[in-house]
Parts: C-alpha cells; structure tokens; sequence
C-alpha cells in the first residue's frame, strides 16, 4: 500500500476497501468510534501522502495543523475551528485547502470521507504558529475561469488561478482550464491530484495503458511518469501540484 507509482484513478473506498487506524484520544476531545485509511501513494523523505479516509463524529484537539493539505470532501461535512471557537465550513460536493501549522481544531457532528493530499516536508521547519485567519479556505467546484487568465506561450488555449500556495512556495492549488488539447509523450514535472469539473482528458502512459476521466473523476499522477494528455474538446479541473524539486535543504 502507498508504493503506486504512474497516474492512479482514486476511489472513494479505495481499491480493496479501507484500512482502521488506531485512535488515541488524547489527540481529540471527542474521539470517534472508528476511522479509516487507505493510502494510494505516500514518499515518507518528501513528506507526501495520498490516500482516502473517513471517520465517524469527532472533534481534533486543538493545535497546529500537520500539513498543507487538498481536500476533496466526498461525504458529510465538517468545521475547522480557531482558538475562538469560529470556524469555516465545507460539504460535500466541494474542495478546501489547509495551511500547515495554523492553529485549528478539525470537528464534525457526522460521518465524513475525504480524498486528501497532504504535505508535511521533514526537512522543513516548524511552522511558527501562522493565523487561523484565512488559512482554510473552501472551494466550490462552480467557480470558472475569464480570459484575463489566459497563460502565455500555449499552443492552444489554457487558463489558470492560482487558489493557494504554501509557505514554501512549492504546494500550489489552483483551477485551469484549456480547449482541445494533445500533447507528446513527456514527463509530468510534479506531483498532482487532480479533480475533473467539467469535460474529460485521455491520459496515456508509455507502455500504452490508458485512462479516461470525466466530471467527478480524482486522479493522482506521480512526478515523472511520462504520459500524453489528450483533450477532445475541453477540460475544467481544480489541481494540487507538489513540485518535489523545490524543497528545503536538508
């Protein structure tokens, strides 16, 4: 488990089902009954994890948030708290970002199951406590693009809105879009999850296997697989795209 590598269609009960993770309580203030995991991909020296998870009603005891992370909220929904007890909200049907280290408490009155990728670099340092405020932020998957957006030096036409970057500058959540699109067979340059909003692409790796994702469709690509996109007529999609190049020191 967590050892795939090339471009990996996610699925909300993973491919065999889920796994139990052990529960302390002393990380809650309401534990859950149960918990569960499974890990499509996971790079413990880059600090990467993709995977799903769910979990009965709970709430995370108060404290640094372990990681920049992209959600997408498949059932229920849930509150990120600040030390106020104010919180921001998301749902099924739509994404949200975390910043690493801000000072929150994760807490849900039902059942929730989420897609997640998660980034918490070990060769970084230690978050020194970053706001609450604005570090959480929910994304609704009808929010378009305008032509103001437009990229430059495409060969057909792209859009692109940065939604959020992490601290380190190598975490970035955003929503593109493009027309007709076919590319060559090259190396995808970093690592993504990528949820479809709208259309459909054909992603083919170098021994020929291809894939056909639609609107609703999350998939993962491993930097450096190589792989050509083809776009028959257009794609809308939000992305979290992890350059594994661009790291602290260490």
């Amino acid at each position: 488990m967590g050892d795939t590598t090339g471009i990996i269609r996610l699925q909300a009960n993973g491919p065999e089902g889920l796994t139990p993770l052990p529960i302390d309580p002393a990380e809650f203030e309401t534990p859950p009954e149960a918990q569960n995991v499974h890990v499509y991909f996971a790079d413990a020296n880059l600090g990467l994890t993709v995977g799903v998870w769910d979990s009965g009603p709970m709430q995370e005891a108060f404290g640094p948030f372990p990681g920049d992370e992209f959600i997408v909220v498949l059932e229920g929904a849930f509150r990120v708290l600040d030390g106020s007890g104010a919180g921001v909200s998301a749902k099924a049907g739509q994404c949200a970002t975390l910043r690493n280290g801000i000072p929150v408490s994760w807490q849900q009155d039902g059942y929730v199951r989420k897609f997640f990728m998660t980034y918490n670099d070990p060769r970084a340092a230690t978050p020194q406590e970053p706001p609450a405020q604005g570090g959480v932020i929910v994304l609704s998957p009808d929010m378009t693009l305008t032509d103001a957006e437009l990229m430059e030096d495409t060969s057909t036409p792209q859009r692109d809105r940065n939604l959020f970057s992490n601290d380190l500058g190598n975490f970035d959540v955003g929503l593109w879009d493009t027309q007709v699109l076919n590319t060559p067979l090259e190396p995808f340059p970093y690592h993504e999850m990528a949820q479809v909003l709208e259309g459909e692409v054909y992603l083919t790796e170098a021994d020929g296997t291809r894939h056909h994702f639609t609107a609703g469709d999350v998939f993962f690509i491993t930097a450096g697989t190589p792989c050509i996109w083809h776009v028959p007529k257009y794609l809308r999609k939000f992305y979290a795209a992890l350059d594994p190049a661009n790291r602290p020191a260490g």
